[in-house]
Order: C-alpha cells, then sequence, then structure tokens
C-alpha cells in the first residue's frame, strides 16, 4: 500500500489550478508536471507563467519539480493527479473531452497499486462512472484492485494573492478507506488550512458543484434585483449597502457571471439532475438571469445613448475590460463578450482595451484585437465591465476623457463615481 513516504507525483494539465498544486507538492515531493501544450512547458522551463498565478521566485522554490509534454517521462509516478479543465459546449452541456483524454493518458502509463486522484470539476458520480472505465481499458488494470481513485476538488481562485492553494481547506475522497486516508494525508502534508475527508467520492464530487452553484444563485437574486430596480429608477448600489447595514445581509453584488467556475459549475449538476429524471428549476432560472446581464447592459448603454440623441449605427464604443474578473488574465467564458456581440449587431464600432489580457489569447479565444490605449475625446460611450486595478487607478475624469463631449458612461462594476457616470448596473 502506497505511504505519502515513497509517493512520486504527476500532476497532469498545468493551467491555472494544476501548476500552483504541482508548484506546492513539488517543494516537499518528486513531482513532475505534465502538459500537451509544449509551449507552456517550454515557458514554465525558462521560469515564467503566463497565467501570473505562480510568481517567477515561487517557481523556483518547487526544488523537485519537474516539467515534460512526453507521456512517457510520467510513467515513474505511482500518484497521478488530473487537473484539465472541464467547460461546457454551446449548448450548455458538459465538454468532458479533455478530461476523458487525460483519464486515457494516465491509464497508458498507470501500473498496479497507482492512485489517479481527479481535480477537475465534474457532476456526481462522472469520476467513477466515466473515467474508471476508461482508465481500466487503457491500462488492463482493475479498478479498486489494481489502481485507485481519488477525488479533491480545486478550488483555485484566479487572480487572488490572498486565497492561495495551501490557504483553502482541501476536500478530500478515495474509493477506499484506506485509499481516502492516503489522499487525505497526502494534501494535508501541504495544505495549511487543513483538509475535509468526505465519506465518497460522489460527496466530494457534490459538493464542488453546489459551492459555486449556490453563489450562482445569491449574484442571480442580485441580478434580477438589479433589473427591477432599473425599472423603478432606484441605484441598485444605494439599496444594496442600506439593506447591508443589517448584520445577517449578504454582501452580494450584480454584475457578469463569467469564468471557470460560477458560470460553468451549475450546468454539470442540472445534467446529471436531468439525466436521473428531475428538471431543477431554481438553478436554471439563476443561470438564465445571470447569462442575459451582458444584453441587458448594452440595451441600458442603448437607452441613454438614444437619449442623449447618438446614433447607435456606426458609433465609436469602447469597452474597458475583457477578463472574466479583475485582476487576472483569464479569459474563459468571459461575459463581457456578450455586450461586444449585442453592439455589433447595431453595426457600431467597438474598441477594447484590458491591460492584463495577452493580445494573441484575446484574437484566439474571441477574435478580438486589444488596444494599446484608448485615443482621448474618440468614443461615443464607455463601458467599464471588469474593475482592474489600473482602472480605479485612472480615476473618473480621465476614463471619462476618452469619450466624446456628450459621451454615455456606463459602469458595470461601481469603479466611477456616481456623479461621473450615466448609468451603472
Amino acid at each position: 500500500m502506497l505511504d505519502i513516504n515513497n509517493a512520486k507525483l504527476a500532476v497532469i494539465g498545468l493551467g491555472y489550478v494544476g501548476l500552483p498544486l504541482a508548484v506546492e507538492f513539488g517543494k516537499h515531493y518528486p513531482t513532475i508536471g505534465f502538459d500537451i501544450n509544449k509551449q507552456r512547458i517550454d515557458e514554465l522551463v525558462e521560469g515564467h507563467d503566463s497565467t501570473l498565478e505562480v510568481s517567477p521566485q515561487e517557481l523556483q522554490t518547487a526544488s523537485q519539480l519537474a516539467y515534460t509534454n512526453d507521456v512517457e517521462a510520467i510513467r515513474d509516478a505511482n500518484v497521478y493527479i488530473v487537473t484539465v479543465p472541464t467547460p461546457i459546449d454551446r449548448y450548455k452541456r458538459p465538454e468532458l473531452t479533455p478530461l476523458m483524454r487525460a483519464s486515457e493518458i494516465t491509464g497508458k502509463v498507470l501500473s498496479k497499486g497507482n492512485v489517479v486522484i481527479f481535480e477537475s470539476t465534474v457532476f456526481p458520480g462522472a469520476t467513477e462512472e466515466v473515467c474508471a472505465p476508461i482508465i481500466e481499458s487503457a491500462s488492463g488494470l482493475r479498478y479498486n484492485h489494481d489502481f485507485y481513485l481519488g477525488y479533491s476538488p480545486e478550488r483555485i481562485n484566479p487572480g487572488d494573492k490572498t486565497h492561495r492553494v495551501t490557504h483553502i481547506k482541501k476536500v478530500t475522497s478515495g474509493s477506499t478507506p484506506e485509499i481516502a486516508k492516503f489522499v487525505d494525508d497526502l494534501y494535508r502534508s501541504i495544505i495549511t488550512a487543513g483538509t475535509h475527508l468526505a465519506s465518497s467520492i460522489k460527496v466530494a464530487e457534490a459538493a464542488k458543484v453546489i459551492e459555486n452553484t449556490q453563489r450562482d444563485l445569491n449574484i442571480a437574486l442580485v441580478n434580477e434585483l438589479a433589473l427591477i430596480f432599473d425599472k423603478l429608477g432606484i441605484d441598485t448600489l444605494e439599496v444594496l449597502e442600506a439593506a447591508g447595514t443589517k448584520w445577517n445581509f449578504l454582501p452580494f453584488r450584480p454584475g457578469l457571471v463569467g469564468g471557470h467556475c460560477i458560470g460553468v459549475d451549475p450546468y454539470y449538476l442540472t445534467h446529471k439532475a436531468q439525466e436521473i429524471g428531475y428538471h431543477p428549476e431554481v438553478i436554471l432560472a439563476g443561470r438564465r438571469i445571470n447569462d442575459n446581464m451582458g444584453a441587458f447592459v448594452a440595451d441600458s448603454v442603448i437607452k441613454l445613448m438614444t437619449r442623449k440623441r447618438i446614433p447607435v449605427v456606426d458609433s465609436n464604443i469602447l469597452v474597458m475590460g475583457l477578463t472574466f474578473k479583475e485582476n487576472c488574465p483569464d479569459l474563459r467564458n468571459s461575459r463581457v463578450i456578450d455586450i461586444i456581440h449585442e453592439f455589433e449587431t447595431y453595426h457600431a464600432n467597438v474598441d477594447v482595451y484590458d491591460p492584463w489580457v495577452n493580445p494573441a489569447d484575446a484574437q484566439r479565444e474571441y477574435g478580438i484585437d486589444i488596444l494599446d490605449k484608448p485615443d482621448t475625446g474618440t468614443y461615443d460611450a464607455i463601458i467599464l465591465a471588469v474593475a482592474h486595478k489600473e482602472f480605479a487607478d485612472m480615476g473618473d475624469e480621465a476614463i471619462r476623457a476618452f469619450g466624446k463631449d456628450n459621451c454615455v458612461v456606463y459602469d458595470v462594476k461601481y469603479v466611477l463615481s456616481k456623479e461621473y457616470v450615466d448609468g451603472r448596473l
């Protein structure tokens, strides 16, 4: 039976989740970080992380960590940790292709007695119902006889330099009681915040999807309140600040809900619910509200432009921010794109400015060219979509100066002073 003292790890997938985890394990155990993207491996070998989650100094502290895109190089590991993305497709269905490919890769190098731990967000049952059979087929080994599984859902918060991987309590689980203890011991050896050992893999999987489903629904509630207060002519932030004087009022704010977790995870749960014959109503209602907020922002700006007699067709629109959240370069599932697409249907000219975004990534992901810097006095409308610190540092007057004398300024994230904006969410 494996002991953490002889653990040799391979982390499969070196994105926002896998790299920080690999670095922490690489401080204590022989660890190989594997990714199919050679460019990603090359930059890490050179000591640079393009996601900005791990600094060059932090990369150097992982003295036992190596990087590879060669599957054969991870054959000597005895613990495999899978941290590949689990997105949704255009029809809001779970896209398990990366997870299935990672399971097949792992199966090809697996040896008897090895443990495979999954961190990717999935619906309850996916680890054992989807991944285990693929590993069995690729390895020729039997699940829970020749190899074992664990599940420890990722809790990475991109761009957050306070809540790091070791500072967030980790849920753990295993396919047998002995493996569950091994998985828990392994993570507890690097997670200073401690661990929570779940009774089964399914419980751990379910815990992950409801964490973000709960947040999604809370944001959907305040988004719906914002829609109502807009029709009533009431400032939403003022209402929330007044209500927030009660000690148990939850401090959620309206906004665009994107990213790799909140805007995705609920669909994994609803997919499984529908598969077993239950049609979820509250969860999907929340998703519909949140998915439509980009169009609401665009429509609000168009109404403000119309009141100022600014023609929308052929107008110049500046969207400030493209990432799914502030102070990080992560573009995954950004709902800012919904605002852009809505204006494009009116044949407006949309420029996007985001100092955090790699222009090549924006072009590849959305076909968008990122401005180096906006010109002053150019725009008919300015939409501050993401609360990057650079935008806050610019100040009210500098941002409004990008616009023409009669422009509309709309603040999605409450960065600007109320008297400097024409509208806010």
